[in-house]
C-alpha cells in the first residue's frame, strides 16, 4: 500500500469570470524509501502540485492521503502541525539564517518543530545528522564561510533534524555546478534509503533522474508519463 496516495487533484485559479485549470486531475502514488521526481516544462503544473501536496496551497478538489488521512479535509492548524511535524523542505536556495552557526541552524529548527527533547538531546541529534550529511567538522561555522554545496547539506540536515515522513525538495541542485549537485542528489539518495522516508522532488535537470525511484512527467496540468509504472507495465 502506498504511504502517499493523490487522487483526482485538480487545482483551478478564479480571476474574475475567466478560471484557468492548472492541475486537471492529477493521480500519483510515493511509497517509503524511494525519491519520486516531477519533470516537465515551465508552467505544467508540477510545482503546483508538490506544494498543494506538501500543503503550502489548497486543491480545488481530489482526495491527498498520508498516513490514510486526507489533507484536503483538513483546517489550516491541522495542515500546520503536519507541515511541522512529519514534513522536510528544501529549496533550489539554502536561505539559511546568516547570524546562525550550523549547529544553530539545526537547533532553532528543533525549537519550531516543538520537539520534547531535552537541550542535550537536541545537540545530540544535530551532531549524529551533521555527521550524516558530512558537516559536523564546519558546526561552528557561518554560513558566510560556506560553498554552495555545503549550504545545501546543511539545508537537507535542517530539513530532516525533526526527523518528517516526507521531504519535498523543489529544485534542490538548481543553484549547484555539475558536481556538486552529483553529491547532493547522492545526500537525498543516500539519505531516503537509510531513514526510510519519501522524497518528491520537482527538478529539470535529467542528469539527477538516475538517483531517482520514480520519474513523472507533468504537461498542461496532467501526467503524460510514468517511468516506474511503465516499468513495471513491462514486466507483468
Amino acid at each position: 500500500m502506498a504511504f502517499f496516495t493523490v487522487k483526482e487533484v485538480k487545482k483551478v485559479f478564479t480571476n474574475g469570470e475567466v478560471k484557468e485549470e492548472i492541475l486537471k486531475g492529477v493521480n500519483l502514488s510515493l511509497n517509503k524509501g524511494e525519491i519520486t521526481a516531477l519533470v516537465g516544462a515551465s508552467g505544467s503544473g508540477k510545482s503546483t502540485l508538490l506544494t498543494i501536496i506538501a500543503g503550502l496551497q489548497s486543491a480545488t478538489d481530489g482526495e491527498i492521503l498520508f498516513d490514510g488521512k486526507d489533507l484536503i479535509l483538513m483546517n489550516q492548524e491541522q495542515i500546520r502541525k503536519i507541515r511541522a511535524s512529519q514534513f522536510g523542505f528544501v529549496f533550489q536556495f539554502a536561505h539559511l539564517v546568516p547570524f546562525l552557526t550550523v549547529e544553530e541552524q539545526l537547533l532553532l529548527m528543533l525549537d519550531v518543530s516543538e520537539t520534547k527533547l531535552s537541550k542535550q538531546a537536541q545537540k545530540t541529534e544535530v551532531n549524529k545528522l551533521l555527521m550524516l550529511v558530512g558537516m559536523e567538522h564546519r558546526k561552528k561555522a557561518y554560513p558566510s564561510s560556506l560553498s554552495g554545496g555545503e549550504k545545501q547539506r546543511v539545508a537537507i540536515a535542517r530539513a530532516l533534524i525533526h526527523q518528517p515522513k516526507i521531504l519535498f525538495a523543489d529544485e534542490p541542485t538548481a543553484s549547484l555546478d555539475s558536481k556538486r549537485s552529483k553529491e547532493v542528489m547522492e545526500l537525498i539518495r543516500d539519505l531516503t534509503k537509510s531513514l526510510n522516508i519519501t522524497t518528491l522532488m520537482v527538478t529539470h535537470d535529467e542528469e539527477m533522474l538516475p538517483f531517482t525511484d520514480q520519474t513523472i512527467k507533468m504537461s498542461d496540468g496532467l501526467i503524460v508519463y510514468n517511468e516506474k509504472f511503465m516499468m513495471e507495465l513491462q514486466e507483468v
